[in-house]
C-alpha cells in the first residue's frame, strides 16, 4: 500500500478542527492561512476557499457575467459548503468545485479534499452565515485597511485572473465596497479573534498560533 494510502486512511479517522479565517477581500487571510499551515505541517491540514462553490455561471451570457454581483452571499452555494464540511467531520473525504474565476464558471473537476487534523475554511463572507460558522471550532478576522485591501485586490485580479484594471476598479466601487459595509465588516463580531494588518501582524499571528496549536493537538476543545 502507498504511502498517500496510508495517509488518506489515516486522515478519514480523524475528526479535524476546523478554523474559519474571514476578512474582507485583500486583506491578508491568505498570508494568515498560509501561517497556520507551516505551524501544523501540511499533512495535517485540509485547505478550503469558500470561492471554490460560487454558483457555475454558464447559462448566463459573458457579457452579462460580470454584471453579477459576486460580493452577495447569494453567489455562492453555502449549503454545499456545510454539507461539506459535516461530511469532513464524519472523517469521510469530500469532493469539492474547481472555480473558473476568469469566465466565471465551474470546471467539470474537483479537487478531493482529506479529513486532516484541521481544516481551515477561507473566505470573505464564512462569518455572515450562521449555520457555517457553527461549524467553526476557532473563528479568526483578519482586519485591514481599505486602501491596502483594493491595491492587494487589484494585484491579484489583473495578475492571477486576467482581469483588466478598469473592471477591477468597476466591481470594486459596485458591489465589492457595498458589500464589504452590509456583511463581511458586521460579520467580525463573530470572530474569537480579530488580526489587525494580517499576516503581517507577528504579535497576534504568533499568540494565535499557540492557541491554534494547543487545541489541534492537544484537543483542548473550540475556542469559545
Amino acid at each position: 500500500m502507498s504511502v498517500t494510502s496510508l495517509l488518506a486512511q489515516r486522515d478519514q479517522r480523524v475528526k479535524p478542527v476546523i478554523i474559519g479565517v474571514a476578512g474582507g477581500s485583500g486583506s491578508g487571510k491568505t498570508t494568515v492561512v498560509q501561517e497556520i499551515i507551516k505551524s501544523l505541517g501540511p499533512d495535517d491540514v485540509s485547505f478550503i476557499q469558500h470561492d471554490s462553490y460560487y454558483y457555475d455561471r454558464s447559462d448566463v451570457l459573458p457579457t452579462d457575467r460580470v454584471h453579477i454581483n459576486y460580493d452577495h452571499p447569494h453567489a455562492l452555494e453555502t449549503p454545499l459548503l456545510i454539507e461539506h464540511l459535516v461530511v469532513l467531520r464524519d472523517s469521510r473525504p469530500v469532493e469539492i468545485p474547481v472555480y473558473d474565476f476568469t469566465n466565471h464558471t465551474r470546471t467539470p473537476r474537483t479537487e478531493t479534499v482529506y479529513p486532516r487534523r484541521a481544516v481551515i475554511v477561507e473566505g470573505i463572507l464564512i462569518l455572515a452565515d450562521p449555520d457555517l460558522r457553527e461549524l467553526m471550532d476557532i473563528r479568526i478576522f483578519v482586519d485591514t485597511d481599505a486602501d491596502l485591501r483594493i491595491l492587494r485586490r487589484m494585484h491579484r485580479d489583473i495578475n492571477e485572473r486576467g482581469r483588466s484594471l478598469e473592471s477591477v476598479v468597476q466591481q470594486y466601487l459596485e458591489t465589492v465596497r457595498p458589500m464589504h459595509l452590509e456583511f463581511v465588516e458586521p460579520s467580525k463580531r463573530y470572530a474569537h479573534v480579530i488580526i489587525p494588518e494580517g499576516g503581517h501582524n507577528r504579535v497576534a499571528v504568533d499568540m494565535l498560533l499557540t492557541k491554534i496549536q494547543s487545541i489541534v493537538r492537544g484537543g483542548a476543545g473550540s475556542a469559545d
